[in-house]
C-alpha cells in the first residue's frame, strides 16, 4: 500500500502503534500526521505529531532514545499503524522500556508488572541489570565475576545435560528443564561479552531469509 492511501482522521491524525521488532513487545501509541508519516518513511526514524503542543517531534531528540524503523504496516481500514522498530534505551518518559508497564486489576487481584512478548528479552535486560550493578547473593552476578570461561564452561555443562536428557529417554519435562538451563546461560555468555540478544534474532532470520530464498 502506498501512503497516499491512508486514512486520517477529522484532525488529519493516523494512531500509530510501536512494537520492538524482535520480541513483538508493545513499547507506546502514539499519533502521525502526514508529514509525521513521510519524515519516518524518508529518515528511518519515527516521528510524531504531539497534540497537546500542536507540533512535530522526532522520538529521542531530546532523551537519545531513538527509535530506528525496521518495517511500517497498515491495518485492514488503513487507519492505524503498526511501526516496528529497534529502540534505543527506552520508550516511556517514566523511564520504563514500555509505556505499557501498569496491569488492570484482574480476578486474582494482579496489578503490577510489564507486558513483555519475550521471556528472553526480560532476562537479557535482568543479566544487564546484575552485570551493571551485582546485588549480593546473586547467581548471575557470581557467574559473571567468575570470567568468560566459568560461563563457557557451565554453557557447555548445560548442553551436554540436554543431550543427555533426550537421548536417555527422559521425559518431555526433563528436556524443557534442560534446555531451559541451557538458553539462560547462553544469554548470560552473550551479556558478558555484550553481545545483544537481537544480533542472535538478526542472524537466525538473515538464515531463515537465505533458505526460504533457495528453496523457492
Amino acid at each position: 500500500m502506498i501512503p497516499d492511501a491512508l486514512t486520517f482522521d477529522a484532525d488529519g491524525l493516523i494512531a500509530a502503534v510501536v512494537q520492538e521488532a524482535d520480541t513483538g513487545e508493545c513499547l507506546m501509541v502514539a499519533w502521525m500526521n502526514r508529514e509525521a508519516v513521510d519524515k519516518t518513511l524518508a529518515t528511518g526514524l519515527t516521528h510524531f505529531w504531539s497534540r497537546s503542543r500542536r507540533a512535530l517531534w522526532r522520538k529521542g531528540e531530546t532523551s537519545g532514545h531513538t527509535q530506528h524503523v525496521r518495517a511500517v504496516y497498515v491495518d485492514c481500514d488503513a487507519d492505524t499503524l503498526l511501526v516496528q522498530v529497534h529502540q534505543d534505551g527506552v520508550a516511556c518518559h517514566t523511564g520504563n522500556r514500555s509505556c505499557f508497564f501498569q496491569r488492570l486489576a484482574t480476578g486474582d487481584g494482579s496489578v503490577d508488572g510489564p507486558a513483555s512478548a519475550s521471556m528472553l528479552d526480560r532476562l537479557e535486560r535482568v543479566i544487564g541489570e546484575r552485570k551493571a550493578a551485582p546485588p549480593p547473593g546473586s547467581y548471575v552476578a557470581k557467574l559473571l565475576a567468575g570470567g568468560e570461561g566459568v560461563i563457557a564452561r557451565k554453557v557447555g555443562e548445560e548442553a551436554v545435560e540436554v543431550v543427555t536428557a533426550a537421548l536417555a529417554g527422559e521425559g518431555d519435562r526433563r528436556v524443557v528443564e534442560e534446555v531451559a538451563d541451557l538458553l539462560f546461560h547462553t544469554l548470560v555468555l552473550l551479556g558478558h561479552r555484550e553481545i545483544p540478544l537481537r544480533d542472535v534474532l538478526e542472524e537466525l532470520a538473515r538464515r531463515h531469509t537465505r533458505r526460504d530464498g533457495a528453496a523457492g
